[in-house]
């Protein structure tokens, strides 16, 4: 069987960064490990307690945390201007006092700073939540998967491959299936490629997406 590896932390310093980005004691790594979490967990509970109902999408590509001694900085990087909007400050400083509440620090600030996405369908997030979305509307899976692809390819990727697992419309049996559009060279470490995997809860039980977008060459 061939070794499956995460192609993010296989690229790691080459064309992909951490995502947390901050130094700690050996014996203090596990704690920040876990406040990052934390602070991530309590975001995505938030957005979606508060998104609008109409759209049903959370949209946040990612979050980046860099930390200080004094001071967290935490930056979300979303696709679609949805409650928590650039200006909209109202939603950024009630996100920010219900972080605070459940990560209590005594010594360092907690910041939140927004950024907007250019190619939301880009990021390998939103599309895995795209097609959850579409799974729980009971759409099929595969035009899900191949509407996902044609939206990518909207935003100049070089390949992209998509991956569901699980009981896939509400079969006894478990399976896989996946679909690939273009190159997504794996083994390649100058090649960058975004990843996430995803899960979602369906009636039938826990379905795992996962996506590679293969973005350049360097």
């Amino acid at each position: 069987m061939g070794q499956k590896i995460n192609p993010l932390g296989f690229r790691l310093g080459t064309t992909q960064r951490h995502h947390s980005f901050w130094f700690a004691q050996p014996k203090n790594y596990s704690v920040g490990l876990q406040e990052d979490e934390k602070i991530r967990n309590c975001i995505k509970n938030y957005v979606q307690k508060n998104r609008r109902i109409s759209s049903g999408f959370e949209g946040i590509a990612r979050i980046g945390i860099k930390k200080r001694i004094d001071l967290i900085q935490v930056i979300i990087y979303i696709g679609f201007p949805n409650l928590l909007i650039e200006g909209q400050t109202r939603g950024i400083e009630e996100l920010q006092m219900n972080v605070e509440k459940e990560f209590h620090s005594v010594n360092r600030r907690l910041n939140i700073a927004i950024t907007r996405v250019e190619k939301p369908y880009g990021q390998p997030n939103i599309l895995a939540e795209y097609i959850a979305l579409q799974l729980k509307n009971r759409v099929s899976f595969r035009k899900a998967m191949k509407k996902a692809i044609e939206l990518a390819e909207q935003t100049d990727t070089k390949g992209m491959q998509v991956q569901i697992a699980g009981r896939i419309d509400g079969k006894e049996i478990a399976r896989v299936e996946w679909i690939r559009e273009g190159r997504v060279p794996l083994q390649t470490i100058r090649a960058k490629i975004d990843h996430c995997s995803y899960t979602i809860r369906t009636i039938y039980g826990v379905l795992g997406i996962k996506i590679w977008i293969f973005v350049d060459e360097e």
